[in-house]
C-alpha cells in the first residue's frame, strides 16, 4: 500500500494535525487510564481470530456466505450525499475520493469489503493514503492482520499491521488519522467488535454437522447404516472379519453402488439398524439452525430461500424490513464515522449522508411521507423540502394560505 512506500506524509506537520492532537489529549475519558490494563505501546489480540470465522462460516456454510453477501452488497450499492452544513454539494474531492477509492478498487468494491470484514469478524479496517497532506486514496485493510495498540488514555494510539512475519505500525495522528476502525457493540471487549458469527457459533456448528451427516450418509450408498450379524457356530477369523471388510467397502459402500444387491455367505444376516434420518429429524434441525444464524445477520430468512418462514407477507415486506432494521442503522452508522473521520481534512462543515431515493426497496415508504408532508398544508414550502432532505429556496418561508371553513352558523 502506498502508506508503506512512504507517501503517508505530510499530515501530522500542519497546523489542523497539532491541533486534533492537543485537543485529543485534553478531551481524554476520566476513566480512558482504567480502560488501558494492557502495557502502553503493546499490541491487544483479538478475542477471536477472524481467519477462523471467515473459515468455518463464510467459507464453509452457504447460510453464512449468502447472509454477508447480501448486507455487503446492498450497503456498498447506495450512493454517497455530501453537505456543507445544509447545502447539498455536487461535486467535491471527498465525493470522488468515495467514487475511486484507489486505482485498484471502485466505491462499492471498497464498501463491499469493508462491510464484509465488518459481519465476518465484527471488526472493519479502512487506511487514508495522504500525500502532502492531502488524502488520495483508501484501503480496505483485513481485520486478521490488524491489531489494536492502546494509549494512556485507553484509545488506540496505533494499529500494527502484520503480513507474513513483517509488521507496519500506523500512528494514530494527523488529519485524518491513518486507520478508521468499524466495530460492532461488544459488552466484554475495550478494543474489539463481536461478529454476528460469535453469536451464531451454536447453530452455525449444527447447519455444518448436519450438511457433513447428509454428506456421510450419502457416501454410503444413502441408506441408514446396519450390521452384519454372523449366527454360525464358531467366530469368524481375523482373515475372514477382514476380508469381509474390504468387500464391503469396495463392493457396496459409496454413492456409486447405491441399490447393489448384497450376496452374503452362510451364517451372515444384513440387520438395518432403528437409526434413520426421519428418527433424527436433522432436516428440520438444519432449517432451524440456518434461520437462527440468518436471525444474527439480521438476514429475513425468506431473503435467504430457508422454507418454513411465514414471518413476512410476501419478498417485498421481507426486503423492506431488512433494509428498514439492518442497512440503514448500519449505513448511517458508517456515514457518520467516515464523516468524522474524513470530514475535517477539508473545509467547511462536511457532512456525508446517504441518497436514499435510490433505494427501491424504500420507494413505498418514501411515496407515504411525500404524501403525508404534501397534505400537511400548515408547513411553508421550505419546511416540507426540509422535511425530505432538500434546502430553502427563496420565497419558500412564506406562510401558507389561511386554512377557510369551519362550523356552520
Amino acid at each position: 500500500m502506498l502508506s508503506w512506500l512512504g507517501l503517508n506524509r505530510g499530515s501530522g506537520t500542519d497546523q489542523r494535525a497539532r491541533r486534533h492532537d492537543r485537543d485529543r489529549e485534553t478531551k481524554a475519558s476520566a476513566v480512558g487510564r482504567l480502560v488501558s490494563v494492557y502495557p502502553e505501546g503493546r499490541p491487544v489480540w483479538s478475542p477471536r481470530d477472524p481467519a477462523v470465522l471467515a473459515r468455518e462460516g463464510f467459507e464453509r456454510n452457504a447460510i453464512v456466505y449468502r447472509a454477508v453477501r447480501l448486507v455487503a452488497e446492498n450497503a456498498a450499492s447506495v450512493p454517497w450525499l455530501l453537505f456543507d452544513g445544509d447545502r447539498e454539494i455536487g461535486d467535491h474531492p471527498l465525493l470522488r475520493l468515495l467514487a475511486r477509492p484507489n486505482p485498484r478498487a471502485g466505491g462499492p468494491d471498497l464498501l463491499e469489503a469493508m462491510f464484509g470484514h465488518l459481519m465476518i469478524s465484527g471488526n472493519g479496517f479502512l487506511e487514508a493514503v495522504t500525500v502532502d497532506g492531502e488524502v488520495a486514496e483508501l484501503h480496505a485493510l483485513r481485520p486478521d492482520r490488524m491489531q489494536v495498540v492502546p494509549g494512556p488514555d485507553g484509545w488506540p494510539m496505533a494499529f500494527d499491521y502484520r503480513v507474513a512475519g513483517r509488521s507496519y505500525r500506523f500512528e494514530q495522528h494527523g488529519v485524518p488519522p491513518p486507520i478508521l476502525h468499524l466495530g460492532l457493540f461488544h459488552p466484554g471487549d475495550d478494543h474489539y467488535g463481536m461478529s454476528p458469527l460469535a453469536a451464531a457459533q451454536v447453530p452455525l456448528d449444527i447447519h455444518n454437522a448436519a450438511s457433513g451427516w447428509n454428506k456421510a450418509l450419502l457416501d454410503n450408498a444413502a441408506r441408514p447404516s446396519g450390521a452384519l450379524v454372523y449366527s454360525g457356530s464358531s467366530s469368524l477369523t481375523e482373515n475372514q472379519f477382514e476380508r469381509l471388510k474390504r468387500e464391503l467397502e469396495e463392493t457396496f459402500q459409496g454413492s456409486s453402488n447405491a441399490g447393489r444387491p448384497m450376496l452374503l455367505d452362510g451364517g451372515l444376516d444384513w440387520r438395518a439398524l432403528s437409526l434413520s434420518p426421519r428418527d433424527m429429524d436433522f432436516i428440520e434441525a438444519k432449517h432451524i439452525a440456518a434461520r437462527e444464524i440468518a436471525l444474527a445477520f439480521g438476514v429475513p430468512p425468506m431473503l435467504l430461500g430457508i422454507p418454513g418462514d411465514n414471518t413476512y407477507a410476501n419478498y417485498q415486506e421481507a426486503n423492506r424490513a431488512f433494509w428498514r432494521h439492518t442497512l440503514v442503522p448500519l449505513l448511517r452508522r458508517t456515514a457518520k464515522a467516515v464523516t468524522a473521520w474524513l470530514g475535517p481534512a477539508w473545509p467547511g462543515d462536511l457532512r456525508l449522508d446517504l441518497d436514499w431515493d435510490q433505494v427501491d426497496a424504500l420507494a413505498s415508504e418514501r411515496e407515504a411521507r411525500w404524501q403525508t408532508i404534501k397534505d400537511a398544508d400548515f408547513l411553508t414550502v421550505n419546511e416540507r423540502r426540509a422535511a425530505v432532505g432538500y434546502g430553502a429556496v427563496t420565497g419558500g418561508d412564506a406562510p401558507p394560505p389561511a386554512i377557510t371553513g369551519g362550523a356552520d352558523g
